[in-house]
Order: structure tokens, then sequence, then C-alpha cells
């Protein structure tokens, strides 16, 4: 049991750092910066870890990336609730699709939602009038394309064999 804790505690972190490190890729939409590698990061860890190691590996890299200067309070809301339901989901149905499809209504639709409240107490309320309406799409943009890398990473994982041996190992 413990061996088991602490290689999820060891995969959390590495994919803690591969989502603040992918995070140095990123593009800006509509004055977000859309960091896919983060989306990948979810359902990764949705997949091999569960929900709960999911938000707190989103937390923890939204966290680094703020500390950084490389991130937006933003990354907070939107990487927690697509992390949560998408591992929530994998949890309940052991299925990708709607894994993939769950992280990108809880990060662009839920996240996006809630960008709004948090841009008006942290940002101002001009910043919180804009976060409404131009949050919504940037997240979506960017967990469509980090769903879809992801998507394509666990089925070539899936198809060889690999990620239910990673997953075995995990459950031990």
């Amino acid at each position: 049991m413990k061996k088991n804790n602490i290689q999820k505690l060891a995969i959390a972190g590495v994919l803690a750092a591969v989502a603040v490190a992918g995070s140095l890729f990123s593009f800006p939409v509509l004055g977000s910066k859309c960091a896919p590698v983060q989306h990948m990061v979810n359902i990764l860890c949705a997949v091999l870890l569960g929900p709960f190691y999911g938000v707190e590996v989103a937390f923890v890299a939204s966290l680094i990336r703020n500390l950084l200067g490389i991130g937006s309070l933003m990354a907070f809301p939107g990487s927690m609730i697509g992390a949560l339901l998408c591992g929530l989901t994998y949890w309940k149905t052991k299925k990708i699709l709607p894994t993939l499809l769950a992280e990108v209504f809880g990060t662009g639709i839920l996240g996006g939602l809630c960008a709004y409240p948090i841009a008006v107490l942290f940002m101002g309320k001009a910043s919180g009038e804009i976060a409404f309406y131009a949050y919504i799409v940037p997240f979506l943009i960017s967990t469509g394309g980090g769903s879809f890398l992801s998507g394509i990473l666990v089925s070539s994982l899936q198809k060889i064999g690999t990620l239910r041996f990673i997953q075995s190992r995990l459950q031990q």
C-alpha cells in the first residue's frame, strides 16, 4: 500500500512538472493564455491516478505557474474544474471519449464561467466584465486542443497495452 502511494505521488509530481513546463508552449487567445499541455495532464491524471490527484496536480501546476509569472489566475478554475470533472467521469465510466468531453466541458464551459467571479474579485470589475464573455472561448480552444492530443496519446497507450499495465501497477 505504501509503495503504491509513493508511486502515485511520484507520477503526480512528474505530471505537475510536465504541466508547468508545458505551459511555456502556450499561445494567446482573446486575453487568455491557452496551454493545451495542462489539459493533457488533466486527462492523464484522470486515467492514471483518479479525480482527486488530478485536482491536486492542477492546483499545484497553476500555483507554480502563477508564482513563476507564466500563468494567470484564470488557470485555477479552468484546470481544477476540468480535472475534477474528467477524473470523476473516467472513474465512473472507464471510457476515454466521455472523459475527453468532460475535460472540455469542465474547463471550457464551467471553468470559463467560474473565471468571471475570480476576475471580479481579484482583478477588478473591468476584468470581470471581460472574463464572462471572453474566457469561455479561449478555454474551449485550449482544452479542445489538449483533449485531442491526449486522446491520441491515451488511445495509443491503450492499443499497445501500456495503459492497462500502468493502471494495474498503480492499483496493486
